[in-house]
């Protein structure tokens, strides 16, 4: 982070606190993985399949250390933050496994403690490692992270930025009634709380409807204005943008010096705490994102998730930890951007989706001049609710995959009951995504994005074995990720 995102004080506590962090490590080895990712991209299922898988003895051909045989057992231990709620895993896996439901998303940070017993592949390791590692997954929402660029903007800054992309497409109808009021505002009248509220809820609004499935858009700061929790109603989110004039300060007791007093408390009581005390101790990070929801809805939306990756990154240092750097201050020496729902397509188009979201990586990186080095992107489904199969039409055979729609869901005018499973054609990406972007760069309005059929499908049922122990949850590629955030770890 740029030095004026944290202040003397708070560097001093990061130290300690890696300090501790360290110390504890030498004699239990661990590591911190972070998992995040952009609204309703699946981080909850990730991690309740990540955990089963591992517990259930799950197929994970690529993940090495099982599959060399060199782990001797996994099990769940209590974590060692007692301040931070547990992630449910066991509801969220009876919602998956038992109701076919998907769990409820992320709303709040929560943690979960796996540990693992392994057999070193190195002879000398063995002699000196105890062959074990504790893995610490810290689940919080992507709302909260790209929070993190505010800690560099003062008011103005954040007032210009939030209100230029206000008026840009989509969002300027979606931002018309905040904006009316912000512009009927005198910043220098006397500050008064119910205008104060008027304006935060209408700046609420708008952020919700943005964020709406049918617009799909990601960047959407301050977070906690679409998590409230228990600060809802709290000064610290009863603010909004104004329009500024370029140059001066509020005067004392004005509406401006209220809304620039209240940002400033945004970034002090709710960003600095979660930096401080949870993402800066991150060893390693996975961000996930839902790249078909985003062209299922259009430019903008695409456009939108490559903005919002390039504020994600920039959060990031990824960078191979010196050890000065790793007693006082952590380096995210590996992160994972994971387009997420690739079983929502036919194998021969997950590779294009790895490509797509390579490219909006990459235009990302090269936005804010960093190196690549330890970031990697990959597609994968957590849970794989589909098959694949192949129907005939008009004499040829199409590819299509099959699987059980959720309760509601409306596919060419039929509505499904969530019993009954049917198969649809998923359309296709492209095989180089450069023309696309070319063409949503140039702006032209008549651009046509790949047709991509997005259907909401219920989890799979899973079969018994001769015990009655369900099998491991099916996936795809989730072990290709494990061995990319952790498998060095238990070389």
């Amino acid at each position: 982070m740029p030095p004026s995102m944290t202040s003397f004080t708070d560097d001093a506590r990061i130290a300690f606190d890696t300090l501790s962090d360290r110390a504890s490590g030498l004699v239990n080895p661990t590591i911190r993985l972070g998992v995040t990712g952009l609204s309703r991209a699946g981080k909850t299922v990730f991690i309740s399949s990540l955990v089963h898988n591992l517990l259930h003895g799950g197929r994970l051909p690529l993940f090495e250390a099982v599959q060399s045989g060199r782990v001797s057992a996994v099990r769940l231990e209590e974590q060692p933050d007692d301040s931070v709620p547990r992630f449910q895993y066991e509801d969220h896996i009876k919602a998956l496994v038992k109701d076919r439901i998907w769990p409820d998303s992320t709303r709040a940070i929560s943690e979960l403690r796996l540990t693992i017993d392994y057999q070193s592949a190195s002879g000398w390791s063995r002699f000196f490692s105890p062959g074990r590692l504790s893995i610490d997954i810290v689940d919080y929402p992507g709302e909260w992270l790209l929070d993190l660029p505010l800690l560099a903007k003062d008011y103005r800054t954040f007032s210009e930025e939030t209100i230029a992309l206000a008026r840009t497409g989509i969002r300027t109808e979606l931002s018309r009634p905040w904006l009316a009021l912000t512009d009927d505002c005198d910043i220098a009248a006397r500050a008064d709380e119910m205008r104060a509220r008027e304006l935060a809820t209408a700046f609420a609004d708008y952020l919700k409807a943005c964020k709406a499935d049918e617009r799909s858009l990601s960047t959407l700061p301050p977070g906690r204005f679409l998590l409230p929790g228990d600060l809802d109603g709290s000064p610290a989110l009863t603010f909004a943008p104004l329009v500024l004039p370029p140059t001066g300060k509020p005067e004392k007791g004005s509406l401006w010096a209220m809304m620039e007093r209240r940002y400033e408390a945004y970034k002090s009581v709710v960003v600095k705490p979660f930096f401080r005390e949870h993402f800066s101790r991150i060893d390693r990070q996975i961000v996930l994102v839902d790249a078909l929801q985003a062209i299922n809805r259009g430019p903008e939306a695409v456009q939108d998730l490559e903005r919002a990756l390039t504020d994600v990154l920039a959060c990031f240092r990824p960078g191979t930890n010196s050890l000065l750097s790793s007693l006082l201050g952590r380096r995210i020496d590996r992160v994972l951007v994971a387009a997420t729902k690739a079983d929502h397509l036919h194998h021969e188009s997950h590779h294009r989706l790895d490509a797509l979201t390579r490219r909006l990586v990459d235009r990302a990186i090269q936005r804010i001049g960093m190196a690549g080095a330890g970031i990697d992107v990959m597609a994968l489904a957590s849970v794989r609710a589909t098959r694949e199969a192949t129907v005939k039409r008009d004499g040829h055979e199409l590819p299509v995959i099959v699987g059980t729609p959720i309760e509601g869901e409306t596919i060419s005018g039929e509505t499904f009951d969530g019993i009954r499973k049917t198969a649809i054609f998923p359309g296709d990406l492209p095989e180089d995504p450069s023309a696309l972007f070319a063409s949503i760069e140039s702006g032209d309005e008549n651009v046509q994005l790949p047709d991509v059929n997005v259907v909401r499908f219920r989890p799979p049922s899973l079969e018994e074995t001769g015990g009655g122990i369900k099998l491991s949850v099916p996936h795809i590629r989730l072990d290709r990720a494990m061995q990319f955030l952790f498998g060095d770890r238990l070389a």
